[in-house]
């Protein structure tokens, strides 16, 4: 079926206006008629076994909500009322493997305040984490306040694999219409927000993939180099948004992206960059024998460093951010609401642009490292005769 770009355009632009109104609201009756606890001793039990039930000062709330927003969740929470106890989103759907497939929306949970029963099996979440427990939930903590029940199986659709399908989706969109626009023909020019792909192309191309993996076997790895830029590009402009998206500062994603590279460039090696890496040509045999421990530990550094770099600056970036932001619930009282609100927006304003160039920069370091650990795999190493390379060069020389 071939989709029209005005009838595509109209479909996106009608999902992003849908999902406000798929928003649900859980009022502070109904969590209380369900649980005997206030929502805030539920919420962050092991907070307060070491705090008691005392309110939370505006400090801890802050960096709870930090927090919050860093983690990956089963649900989406735009907002919450704090009077009202009414939280304004949309669940997600849970998917765990326990003696059968449960499949189940995450509303269940009341936002980690009630037991959800399936099948009849009981199932909490607690920090992030779903557990098996009880009718009456008890996670059984153990001293330092952890869970010692069983950890059910999880394959949910979370927060970030639900933005992680979303860019995919959307990066499949607007390739396949830059594609369309060159099979029409070679010299036919972009439309819309082609116009914007193309030059990326052309810059991670002739800028990454050609000079460090060299013109006889840049192509091969393209696709993959145009994919890896793209899905961190994008994914660190929306983790900018309101929407409280932090894909690329989760580490297992950070991960993920290094073993992708790690494999394909020890899958591509050839033969020359093993051999520089167990023996490598041109030096004493001991330093040989010496070398190559490190040679090989260094095949696990390049990815361990691409993984680190990757999430501990876009989680650095978005801390910085939340806790600009901060500014306006702490010095209110000092700079009063008008000054606060000021000193906020203006240094928000300030660190949102340097993140947004954050965004593309990180994006680029991690395709460049990629594509320069691949070009070291399989360039090939020309080895001359120095001795004949020195005689051709003193030929060369003219006698006076």
């Amino acid at each position: 079926m071939v989709i029209s770009g005005l009838k595509l355009k109209t479909s996106v632009v009608a999902f992003f206006a849908a999902v406000p109104f798929l928003a649900f609201a859980n009022s502070s009756q109904d969590t209380v008629a369900g649980h005997a606890e206030p929502q805030s001793a539920v919420a962050h039990e092991s907070h307060e076994a070491g705090h008691g039930h005392e309110a939370a000062s505006p400090k801890e709330k802050i960096n709870a909500h930090i927090v919050h927003h860093l983690q990956d969740s089963h649900e989406f929470i735009f907002f919450s009322n704090e009077e009202t106890g009414e939280h304004y989103g949309f669940p997600l759907p849970v998917i765990l493997v326990d003696n059968g497939l449960k499949v189940f929306s995450s509303s269940k949970f009341e936002h980690g305040e009630k037991v959800a029963e399936v099948d009849g099996n009981h199932y909490k979440l607690f920090h992030g984490k779903i557990y098996k427990t009880d009718a009456a939930g008890d996670l059984k903590l153990d001293a330092h306040g952890h869970p010692t029940v069983e950890k059910a199986v999880d394959f949910s659709i979370t927060k970030n694999v639900f933005s992680l399908l979303l860019t995919s989706i959307l990066i499949f969109i607007l390739f396949a219409g830059l594609a369309k626009t060159y099979k029409n023909g070679a010299n036919n020019l972009p439309k819309g927000f082609g116009r914007v792909l193309e030059p990326l192309v052309i810059y991670v191309r002739d800028e990454i993939a050609r000079p460090n993996i060299g013109e006889a076997k840049y192509k091969k790895f393209m696709p993959y180099l145009l994919t890896v830029f793209f899905l961190i590009w994008i994914l660190n402009l929306i983790g900018l948004t309101p929407l409280g998206i932090n894909v690329t500062g989760n580490i297992a994603i950070t991960l993920c992206l290094a073993l992708f590279t790690f494999f394909i460039t020890q899958f591509s090696a050839n033969k020359e960059y093993w051999g520089h890496i167990f023996w490598m040509p041109g030096v004493h045999p001991i330093m040989k024998v010496i070398l190559a421990p490190i040679e090989v530990l260094g095949i696990f550094t390049k990815p361990f460093s691409l993984m680190i770099r990757l999430f501990a600056n876009i989680t650095a970036g978005h801390t910085v951010v939340m806790g600009l932001i901060a500014i306006v619930f702490l010095l209110k009282d000092k700079l009063t609401v008008g000054g606060s609100v000021g000193v906020s927006m203006g240094l928000t304003l300030f660190i949102m642009i340097i993140e947004l160039l954050v965004a593309f920069l990180q994006a680029f370091i991690f395709t460049m490292l990629s594509s320069l650990f691949i070009g070291m795999a399989v360039q090939e190493h020309h080895h001359e005769d120095h001795g004949h390379h020195e005689e051709e060069v003193n030929d060369e020389i003219p006698v006076i």
